[in-house]
């Protein structure tokens, strides 16, 4: 199967990975060449502004979240066009000294050539000693080409050039200079979200501007359609979502049902998967918005996801008439699943810089915020106790990564679903806190690794509808 793809990849965050994806998306798309871009590892943010260069739903491919014949049939399944992929973190930085979570292993799963964006400041020949360490350090990863990023200038330019050249056989792809004006404002986990951000798609024509300019868009092309043909040696599955768990992608019990998501500028990180993976049983999606909505229409569910409440706790805490329905609701007994943010919402206060902000009052517990990350990175986390969505036993790998942090738990730990194996959770080792049909949570799932959630999703909106009408 001819499958043309490409990943962009570097010696370590930070080296200009996404710009230069977003760059090549945009441009290519100027183009008329279909793009379809993929996020490796658990990322919102540069998938979304992947989403808006390409013109196309960026999916995500993690091997530390999702089985590999999983995370296959995903690729298999929105792949078309030139497939882009960009990595995170270096080529080989992973979880573990085997590198078993690294971009350079997902290379080697979907044998798909890299391409190495390198950051140049301050260095010449020893970036060529660098290059070809990589190529080096796992023959089997195909490294086909190399951008330059932050050249001072055309001396700079040339002997890099023709080090790399020289030294590792491979071709200088682009060369992009330092950049004066930065037209992607970063925070925390990198970009700054683009529902957030006025000025979008000013800053991608930017990007495709600056690909167009210094990146060679015709050599890079022709490397993603000499990928290998693509020789699936993993048991896939055939059909849309259902074999991962072996149900049935709409029921009886599923037909008609509303499930709301609570998505604006506050609360925008999920993952699409989810989305569809609800959809894929039948249910309809509420897009709900809690910073200007004034009631919540019916809905037999809600899915509150990750983002900043923080930067908008002001709003959300003068929205009292959305807050105070969002708790009847909950003691109603409405399956609300929370993720990160959406915790913090659902928490009685949001405390910044000594001013308090009235949050949902659905659980009790106050959040503050710290200058540094609180929880950041993947997590593993044990079912310990009886709850809606998951059953006692269970093991489940996600991520987390927050600045906010617990001021005060006047809940008991037992009310608390999950003890963590990996991470930090909310306080004492353990997360999830469980509250009638609530579940609140610091860590983010993915449904392709853990499609009982949307199975769970489904059940309990049934049961709640059951029960109402």
């Amino acid at each position: 199967m001819q499958y043309p793809r490409i990943i962009i990849s570097a010696l370590r965050g930070g080296a200009g990975k996404t710009l230069v994806s977003l760059g090549i998306a945009a441009a290519w798309r100027q183009h008329e060449i279909r793009v379809s871009p993929f996020k490796k590892g658990p990322d919102y943010i540069d998938a979304e502004w992947l989403t808006l260069a390409a013109g196309k739903t960026c999916h995500h491919l993690d091997t530390f979240l999702m089985k590999p014949e999983v995370l296959i049939y995903s690729f298999l399944s929105n792949a078309s066009g030139i497939s882009l992929i960009e990595g995170n973190r270096g080529l080989y930085d992973g979880t573990d000294m085997e590198g078993a979570t690294s971009t350079a292993e997902l290379a080697k799963l979907l044998s798909a050539p890299v391409i190495m964006c390198i950051d140049c400041t301050k260095s010449t020949r020893t970036m060529a000693a660098a290059v070809l360490g990589c190529i080096h350090f796992d023959p089997n990863v195909r490294i086909r080409g190399v951008i330059l990023n932050r050249v001072a200038r055309a001396r700079h330019e040339n002997i890099l050039q023709k080090s790399i050249e020289y030294h590792c056989g491979i071709p200088v792809v682009g060369a992009v200079p330092k950049l004066h004006k930065e037209s992607f404002p970063e925070r925390h986990m990198g970009l700054v979200p683009t529902a957030e951000h006025r000025w979008t798609q000013d800053s991608v024509n930017a990007a495709s501007q600056i690909a167009e300019q210094y990146l060679d868009l015709n050599a890079i092309a022709r490397i993603a359609r000499n990928a290998p043909n693509f020789q699936c040696k993993e048991n896939i599955p055939a059909t849309n979502m259902s074999p991962l768990r072996g149900f049935s992608p709409q029921s009886s019990e599923s037909a008609g049902l509303r499930i709301g998501v609570v998505r604006d500028s506050a609360f925008q990180f999920y993952y699409p998967e989810n989305i569809e993976m609800l959809v894929s049983q039948g249910a309809e999606i509420v897009f709900l918005n809690a910073l200007k909505d004034l009631s919540i229409p019916a809905v037999d569910a809600i899915y509150i996801g990750g983002g900043f409440p923080e930067t908008h706790a002001d709003k959300l805490a003068e929205n009292a008439a959305f807050r105070n329905e969002l708790k009847v609701l909950a003691e109603r007994g409405l399956p609300i699943y929370a993720e990160c943010g959406g915790l913090m919402y659902l928490g009685e206060e949001l405390i910044l810089d000594g001013i308090s902000y009235p949050m949902a009052g659905v659980l009790p517990i106050i959040f503050g915020f710290s200058k540094r990350p609180q929880g950041h990175g993947y997590t593993v986390v044990s079912v310990e106790r009886e709850n809606p969505y998951f059953k006692v036993g269970a093991e489940i790998r996600g991520h987390e990564f927050h600045y906010s942090n617990v001021l005060e738990w006047r809940g008991n730990d037992e009310d608390m679903a999950f003890s963590m194996k990996r991470g930090t959770g909310i306080c004492h080792n353990r997360d999830g806190i469980c509250y009638k049909n609530v579940l609140a949570t610091y860590t983010h799932i993915h449904s392709l690794g853990t499609p009982e959630w949307a199975e769970a999703m489904v059940r309990n909106a049934a049961a709640y509808r059951s029960r109402t009408y």
